[in-house]
C-alpha cells in the first residue's frame, strides 16, 4: 500500500509488458538481419571485389583499338608497290546503349550515314561485349572530323582512331596479283579465333590473301580515363600495336610497267618467267579493277556491277583464263613426236591447206590467209613449227594418239595447278580417253584427237601454264614451281627426261619461228638476242559456224605469244593472251613479247656496263605512285566489244 500524496506513473499502473518468447523472436530476427546485411557486404567487398572493380574501371577507363599497318609490297629491287596512308576511322562506344540510341539520329545526320545502316551494324555487333566500339565509317572525311572535334561534349559515344589504309598505285598496276583488302566476312571472323572483329580489313584476294598473316601485324590498344559524360581526361599505359611484316616480291617493276602499256586496253594477259628459279617477273591481266576502291568499304552496286561486267575485270587471266592455247600446243605434239619416234623424226607431209581425217576435212591456216600461198607444200618437223603447219601436226596427231598426247601435256605440265603463291589459280584442262568416259560415259573418237593435236577441242591452259611449258621444255626438261616470293624458301621443282637431241630441235625451231625467214613471228625479231618463240592463234568458234552466224567481235580468234630468250637454257619466258584480237599470235600477242624480253635485255645490258643499279632507281613510297601516274588508266570496253572470258570451245581449224 503507497502512502498519501506519492505519485504513481500512468506506464505503471498500465504494465502489461511482452511475453519472453515474443522478445526473444524479434531479438533474433534484427541479428539475422543485421548478418545477411554483413554477409552482402563481405561478399560485395571481398568476394566479387574483381568484378565490380572491373566493372567501375571500364566506366572509368575506355579501350580503344590501335589498328597494326599492314606491312608493305616491294619489288625486286626494294621499289615500293604496295603501301599505305593515313587516315581515320570512326568509333561507335556502346558503353551505355541508351546514349547511342539518343544520339543515333545526330551521328546519321553528322556523318552522312543512313540511320538504317547503323542500326544494321548496331544489330551485327549485339553479341560483342558491351564496352567494345565498332567502326561505323572506316575513312573519315575532313568534315566528318569537323563534326566529331565540335560535337565531343554533346555527343560523347563517338571516337576517332588513326588508321592506315591500303594504297596501290594508279591504273590498275599490278592489281590482280597484289590484291586487295576487305572488311572481314562473319566467317574469316570465327575462323580467327578472336584475332579479328567486325570492322577489321584483311586480305581477300591476291598476295593480300597468301600472305594476309604476315601483312597484318597485330593490333595494340590504348586506354583513356574518362569523366562522367565521357570526356578524356587522362591516359594510361598504352600497348602498342606491332606492324605487319614487308614482303619482297620477285616482281620487276620496269618489266611490269611494259607489260601494263604494252597490253594496254585489249583483254588478256602476260606473264614473265625465270625459268631457272620460277621468279615470276611480272604477272598482269586487263581488264584490271582498281584496288584502291576496296581500301574503304565498297559500295553494294559498284560491288554487283564489277561481278556482272561482261569483261570480267575480277578474273586474274593469268591464272584463271582456261582457253584453248592454238598453235603453242604444237611443241607439246613436236616432242612427244621427238621422243616417241612415232612418226620418225625425217618424218615429212605434203598440206595442200587442208587434209582429211576419220571422213572429214580440217583446213590449214594457211588455206584461208588473205594474202601468199594457199598451202605449205612438202614440210617436215622444222619447218611445220616455224610456219605454224597444221596438216602436219594433224597427221603427227592421228600416230601418236590422245593417249601419249595427254601424258606428255600432263607430264610439261598442263590440266593442273602450278602452284604459285596466289588463291584460286585454275587447272586448264588436258583432255584423255580416261577423262571422256569418266565425264561424259562414252568412249575417246579418234577424230577428236586431231582437234587437241593442234591446241584445239577439249584442251584448255592458262598463260602461266605455258610460260612454264615452254620454259621447262627449253631447260632441257627442268620446270620450276613458280612464285612471286623473292627468296621463298622450298621452291618446288619437277623434272621429265627430254633427249638433248629433242631440246635441240625444238628449241632450234623455236628461234626459227622469230629469226629465219617464212617463220609466223619473223616480225618480231630482235638484234643481238635470240629470242625465240611459238605463236598461237585459237578459234572460239569454227569458221563454218562463223560464217553462218556472221562477225561479231566476240567470236574473234584469241592471240597467244610465248616467247624466251636466249635460244636455250633461257633466262626469261613471257606468255601473252589478247583475247578476242581477230589477228595471228605473231601480230597481236607477239610484239608485247618482244617489248618485255627487249627491256629485260636493256636492263641487264645497263647492270652490266654500270650506268643503273638498284640503289639508283628505288624511289622512296611518295615517289613511286607518281612514277607510274604516266601509265593511264585503262578505260573499260564495252560490252559489245569483248565477251565471256572462258568461251565455247571449237573444233580443230586452222591455227598459226
Amino acid at each position: 500500500m503507497l502512502a498519501r500524496g506519492v505519485f504513481v506513473s500512468y506506464w505503471f499502473r498500465n504494465d502489461n509488458r511482452l511475453p519472453q518468447a515474443r522478445l526473444a523472436v524479434a531479438s533474433y530476427f534484427i541479428v539475422g538481419m543485421i548478418g545477411v546485411l554483413l554477409l552482402g557486404f563481405w561478399k560485395l567487398q571481398v568476394i566479387d571485389a574483381d568484378k565490380y572493380s572491373s566493372m567501375a574501371e571500364r566506366n572509368r577507363v575506355r579501350y580503344i583499338p590501335v589498328i597494326a599497318p599492314r606491312g608493305r609490297m616491294l619489288d625486286r629491287d626494294g621499289r615500293v608497290l604496295v603501301d599505305n596512308r593515313p587516315s581515320f576511322s570512326v568509333l561507335l562506344l556502346r558503353d551505355e546503349p541508351a546514349q547511342v540510341e539518343k544520339h543515333l539520329a545526330a551521328i546519321s545526320e553528322g556523318l552522312g550515314i543512313p540511320v538504317d545502316d547503323l542500326r544494321d551494324q548496331l544489330n551485327n555487333t549485339k553479341n560483342l561485349p558491351k564496352f567494345q566500339p565498332i567502326i561505323i565509317k572506316p575513312d573519315a572525311s575532313p568534315a566528318d572530323v569537323a563534326f566529331i572535334e565540335s560535337h565531343r561534349t554533346d555527343i560523347p559515344v563517338l571516337e576517332m582512331i588513326p588508321v592506315q589504309r591500303r594504297r596501290y598505285l594508279p591504273g590498275g598496276f599490278l592489281a590482280h596479283a597484289a590484291g586487295y583488302v576487305g572488311e572481314v566476312s562473319e566467317q574469316q571472323i570465327e575462323a580467327s579465333n578472336g584475332r579479328l572483329r567486325p570492322g577489321d580489313f584483311a586480305g581477300k584476294t591476291g598476295l593480300e590473301r597468301q600472305y594476309n598473316d604476315l601483312l597484318q601485324g597485330t593490333d595494340g590498344m590504348r586506354r583513356v580515363v574518362v569523366n562522367s559524360i565521357g570526356k578524356e581526361v587522362d591516359r594510361l599505359a598504352t600497348q602498342e600495336a606491332i606492324p605487319g611484316k614487308q614482303i619482297q616480291l620477285t616482281i620487276d617493276f620496269d618489266l611490269q610497267q611494259i607489260a601494263e602499256q604494252s597490253l594496254g586496253a585489249r583483254p588478256g594477259a602476260v606473264v614473265a618467267l625465270d625459268p631457272r628459279t620460277g621468279e615470276v617477273l611480272a604477272m598482269a591481266s586487263h581488264p584490271a579493277l582498281d584496288p584502291n576502291d576496296f581500301a574503304v568499304r565498297i559500295s553494294g552496286d559498284d560491288w554487283k556491277s564489277l561481278n556482272e561486267d561482261r569483261q570480267k575485270p575480277l578474273l586474274n587471266r593469268a591464272i584463271q583464263a582456261q582457253l584453248a592455247p592454238g598453235s603453242v600446243f604444237k611443241i607439246v605434239t613436236a616432242t612427244a613426236m621427238l621422243e616417241d619416234h612415232v612418226p620418225p623424226e625425217n618424218f615429212t607431209t605434203f598440206c595442200p591447206g587442208y587434209g582429211t581425217f576419220y571422213g572429214r576435212q580440217f583446213k590449214c591456216w594457211v588455206y584461208s590467209a588473205k594474202t601468199g600461198a594457199r598451202s605449205h607444200g612438202v614440210t617436215n618437223l622444222h619447218e611445220a613449227i616455224l610456219k605454224s603447219c597444221d596438216v602436219f601436226f594433224y597427221t603427227v596427231g592421228m600416230h601418236l594418239g590422245i593417249d601419249r598426247l595427254s601424258y606428255y601435256g600432263s607430264k610439261f605440265g598442263l590440266g593442273r595447278k602450278t602452284g604459285i603463291d596466289l588463291p584460286e589459280e585454275l587447272p586448264g584442262l588436258m583432255p584423255s580417253a580416261e577423262w571422256v568416259e569418266r565425264v561424259f560415259h562414252r568412249k575417246w573418237y579418234p577424230g577428236e584427237t586431231i582437234s587437241v593435236s593442234t591446241g584445239q577441242g577439249a584442251v584448255t591452259t592458262t598463260p602461266l601454264q605455258l610460260a612454264r611449258m615452254i620454259g621447262g621444255i627449253a631447260m632441257g626438261g627442268v620446270f620450276k614451281q613458280p612464285h612471286m616470293l623473292k627468296d621463298a624458301p622450298n621452291v618446288g621443282e619437277e623434272r621429265f627426261s627430254i633427249s638433248e637431241a629433242t631440246v635441240r630441235k625444238i628449241t632450234d625451231a623455236m628461234y626459227g619461228v622469230v629469226n629465219e625467214s617464212g617463220g609466223t613471228g619473223g616480225q618480231l625479231k630482235l638484234a643481238g638476242i635470240e629470242f625465240s618463240g611459238k605463236s598461237g592463234t585459237a578459234q572460239v568458234i569454227g569458221y563454218d559456224t562463223r560464217a553462218r552466224v556472221g562477225k561479231t567481235k566476240q567470236l574473234e580468234d584469241n592471240a597467244w605469244f610465248v616467247g624466251y630468250a636466249p635460244r636455250r637454257n633461257p633466262e626469261i619466258v613471257v606468255s601473252v593472251l589478247v583475247q578476242e584480237s581477230g589477228k595471228h599470235g605473231g601480230e597481236a600477242a607477239g610484239p608485247v613479247v618482244r617489248d618485255i624480253i627487249k627491256a629485260y635485255y636493256d636492263k641487264k645490258n645497263k647492270k652490266m656496263q654500270g650506268q643503273e643499279t638498284a640503289e639508283s632507281n628505288r624511289p622512296d613510297s611518295r615517289n613511286a605512285p607518281a612514277r607510274v601516274a604516266a601509265i593511264a588508266p585503262r578505260a573499260a570496253l564495252k560490252p559489245e566489244e569483248t565477251a565471256a572470258v572462258v568461251p565455247a570451245r571449237a573444233a580443230a581449224e586452222p591455227q598459226r
